[in-house]
């Protein structure tokens, strides 16, 4: 097969312990999964329906890259949070199913160009443009789990040039894994390679040029990076 121009390279993760890598297929988030951070936020914690966004391909970040600080914004602010790596997937899966979906977890930063994301609110746009921009995505590698031991309770953290700004635990999301891959796969057919953010708790503050991140999930690793 023959292109007009060359076709993107294929966007992968590392793997603990792998000289494999994972192949990445889409990337969906899940907002207002922390009552703490709806709150911050000025939401409504009442437990709705899940809010579901996606970002494209380019929006990963892997291998502790530096992240080049995004145009039209002044006020892009980092989201730790716990992301879900499927192995496999489908259509309107049950929650009882959907632990065996997961091939493993990652720690993710979904940056927010947030003045983007405030005119949107107010006019009652998408968010778009506020979440789905190059480079957004900054995800550690992967650890593999035992798919018998769902991962329920570990600290959340995120630093700031060493300075912390952001712990929690993945206990306290509203919607647990399973219930977000349940959720998701009533609007989507999930497919192996498919990355889920979970969320973030509260603590989300600006970040600027030259500014280091350093975050970290219990059990599951750590990032770190450099905004340029």
């Amino acid at each position: 097969m023959t292109y007009v121009f060359p076709p993107q390279p294929q966007a992968s993760l590392a793997i603990d312990g792998s000289s494999q890598r994972f192949p990445l297929h889409r990337i969906y988030c899940v907002g207002r999964n922390y009552a703490d951070h709806v709150k911050e936020m000025g939401g409504d914690v009442t437990r709705n329906a899940p809010v579901f966004f996606s970002k494209p391909a380019t929006a990963l970040v892997s291998d502790n890259a530096d992240v080049a600080y995004p145009q039209a914004t002044q006020d892009l602010h980092h989201e730790v949070e716990l992301v879900i790596c499927l192995a496999k997937g489908g259509k309107n899966i049950s929650l009882e199913a959907a632990q065996a979906c997961v091939f493993g977890y990652s720690v993710g930063i979904d940056f927010t160009r947030r003045d983007l994301q405030s005119e949107a609110k107010k006019g009652g746009k998408p968010w778009d443009v506020a979440k789905g921009f190059d480079n957004s995505a900054p995800v550690s590698q992967i650890t593999p789990v035992d798919v018998s031991k769902p991962l329920s309770q570990a600290q959340i953290k995120l630093a700031v040039n060493g300075q912390q700004r952001q712990c929690g635990n993945i206990e306290d999301m509203i919607y647990s894994v399973a219930e977000v891959i349940m959720h998701l796969s009533t609007f989507f057919e999930l497919k192996a390679g498919d990355l889920i953010f979970t969320g973030t708790p509260a603590g989300v503050s600006a970040v600027g040029v030259g500014d280091k991140i350093q975050a970290s999930i219990e059990s599951v690793g750590s990032i770190e990076f450099t905004i340029v």
